[in-house]
């Protein structure tokens, strides 16, 4: 017995009583691969459920007709020829229109494993790839899909695809899934399923999916034998991208190859991109408030990344400070006369003080989660272009529904006299004294180890102005809101999930939106040690992400709560690898620094390498 493939096909060939014999690699019943299988007796027998064949004409014993294909077989001077009938151009198929579909409606980039109940929908995602009109990168986790994919609907505001198989393939993606549904980031979730003729009835992998997605999905269908399939793939990216979350396909595995001649769906006429300006008699009392205050300040979350310029403006009208929420940083650069930094448990000084201080809060495009800590007490103009999020905790003096860019560009022109002092002179103020005080604690040194202010103070000189920075969930996070002053780079995190694990595959979700910016991701080995051999993806192909891992050997924040708590530590510690090494075991350039005398060389190597590449920095848990 022996398996050959000839041009894509799976040939079984057998030699059984001198003669030589080639049936199509697949059993008729349940398509058990009869190559892996033995002759016994002088029939061939199937490996998964033992039926047996002629070895050389495929024909069963008795009287029965389900027989595998036999294909004609001529041996001469020492050679064996097999007869193959030519091949069938493969027929346009209901998985086909769905792709053209999600093409036309601008997805260009799927995350996923390829498996055994996605494989029709898998092969018209290949044929779309080999004509250029998509990115397809397959990843070792299919969590790892999931907060890739996050991560390209928190950057761009348009939505990728993750794609799983069913059962376990697509219960791997829910935590991604979850951390795009709380942070409010488009995503198109495609999942394979068992044939409809054995769903339900507890065949291999069975899961009831549209249940199981029921909560993190904002839609979850099943696209059966007779559906509109094509305008269901539409309605799936107009669903991400309407209501800013996760739209879930169900795939049974037979309906995936069904022919179809149904016409790719259209984006033309079927979607809206303006989502307006707020109440005039809104404007206007807003307008009031501000004009009539003497210390506003700005704070901005991730819903006005895509108003920069207006919140600018309105910053500078009134000589306010601009302060961020973590998911926000960097929407104003810190080098910004105006700007403050984040505000928060993440945060700085900078910020707090500012807001302490203020006697009017004008807040664009943020939630008021607790870890921010935006001060309820205070007089609140807030702006947000979802109904739900305005006054969602606390009452405020006047809300604005409408978009950040519309609304802040109704509200400037009102503002002819304002009472507001300019700032700046605060906000300068206030830097110097962090400054100092950072540079202080870059001086620390307990011999354990490098500090995170060294970290954080390289990684600002060396880092490049246009990157994007993805920062996983930990004692490195919040020491890198407090430390990094940033040139203007958007910053890519789990916000209200908080997952773990979230840096790396956000990493390669950041690439895969814009391969032309550089890529940095920043992680603790907690985080890094859950996605660790996607890694192999990054060399695999070719995405040159600059990975910044401060390793130090535990769960440090999950430690500090400990101690918090007037707990003992308890299993935090972790046992790790040489970071470095298995960087270049991988292919990628591996970088290590153990003190802080490294750190700045170790930068240095780390934005000069070609491809993927990880600086390993072995670092004191107390200096955070």
């Amino acid at each position: 017995m022996l398996t050959a493939i000839v041009d894509g096909r799976s040939i079984a060939v057998t030699r059984c009583g001198g003669k030589l014999g080639a049936l199509a690699n697949h059993c008729p019943h349940q398509g058990g691969p009869l190559g892996e299988g033995s002759i016994e007796n002088g029939l061939l027998r199937c490996p998964w459920h033992g039926y047996d064949y002629d070895p050389i004409t495929g024909t069963p014993p008795g009287h029965f007709s389900d027989a595998p294909q036999a294909f004609t077989v001529v041996e001469d001077d020492g050679q064996s020829w097999v007869a193959l009938p030519d091949l069938v151009e493969r027929a346009r198929s209901v998985s086909d229109a769905m792709v053209e579909t999600l093409l036309a409606w601008g997805i260009d980039t799927v995350f996923g494993m390829v498996g055994h109940s996605n494989l029709g929908f898998a092969e018209a995602i290949r044929r779309a790839e080999a004509r250029g009109q998509l990115r397809y990168i397959g990843i070792r986790h299919e969590g790892a899909a999931s907060f890739a994919a996050s991560a390209y609907g928190k950057l761009t505001g348009r939505p990728a695809v993750c794609f799983a198989i069913a059962g376990p393939g697509s219960t791997n993606m829910l935590t991604g899934l979850y951390d795009a549904r709380l942070d409010s980031a488009p995503v198109v979730a495609i999942s394979g399923q068992v044939p409809s003729d054995v769903r339900g009835k507890g065949a291999f992998q069975d899961l009831d999916l549209a249940t199981v997605f029921g909560d993190v999905a904002i839609s979850s269908v099943t696209i059966e034998s007779g559906s509109d399939h094509a305008e269901l793939a539409a309605e799936a990216v107009k669903h991400a991208l309407d209501r800013r979350g996760v739209a879930h396909l169900i795939l049974p595995d037979e309906v995936q190859d069904q022919p179809s001649s149904v016409a790719p769906v259209l984006p033309v006429g079927r979607t809206s991109r303006v989502r307006g300006a707020p109440d005039p008699d809104a404007v206007r009392a807003g307008a009031d408030l501000v004009g009539a205050a003497s210390r506003p300040v700005l704070i901005v979350g991730q819903g006005a990344r895509h108003a920069q310029s207006a919140v600018i403006d309105l910053a500078e009208r009134l000589g306010a400070p601009v302060l961020t929420t973590f998911r926000a940083k960097g929407l104003v650069p810190d080098s910004h006369p105006l700007g403050a930094g984040v505000l928060g448990r993440s945060g700085t000084p900078v910020a707090s003080w500012l807001m302490n201080e203020s006697d009017l809060l004008i807040v664009i495009g943020a939630s008021f989660s607790n870890h921010t800590g935006i001060a309820a007490y205070k007089p609140i103009v807030q702006i947000d272009d979802t109904a739900t999020s305005i006054g969602r905790f606390d009452a405020i003096r006047v809300g604005l529904l409408g978009d950040a860019a519309s609304s802040i560009r109704a509200l400037t022109p009102l503002l002819t006299d304002v009472a507001a002092h300019d700032q700046r002179g605060d906000v300068a103020a206030r830097w110097a004294i962090w400054r100092a005080e950072k540079q202080r604690r870059l001086s620390d040194d307990h011999g354990r180890g490098i500090g995170s202010a060294k970290v954080f103070a390289a990684l600002a000189e060396h880092c490049p102005d246009d990157a994007v920075i993805s920062v996983d969930v930990g004692n490195h996070a919040y020491s890198f809101g407090r430390y990094f002053e940033s040139a203007g780079q958007p910053v890519l995190m789990s916000g209200y999930l908080g997952s773990i694990g979230f840096g790396y595959p956000a990493a390669m979700g950041a690439w895969a939106a814009d391969p032309s910016r550089p890529i940095v991701a920043v992680t603790g080995d907690g985080g890094f040690g859950q996605y660790l051999a996607e890694l192999t993806t990054a060399v695999k192909y070719n995405i040159p992400i600059k990975h910044v891992l401060l390793d130090n050997a535990s769960l440090g924040k999950i430690t500090k709560e400990q101690l918090a708590g007037q707990l003992p530590v308890w299993q935090t510690s972790l046992v790790n690898p040489d970071f470095a090494d298995y960087a270049r075991s991988c292919g990628a350039t591996g970088i290590t620094a153990r003190n802080p005398a490294d750190v700045d060389r170790g930068m240095r190597e780390l934005f000069a390498s070609d491809g993927p590449a990880l600086l390993h920095l072995h670092c004191d848990p107390e200096l955070v």
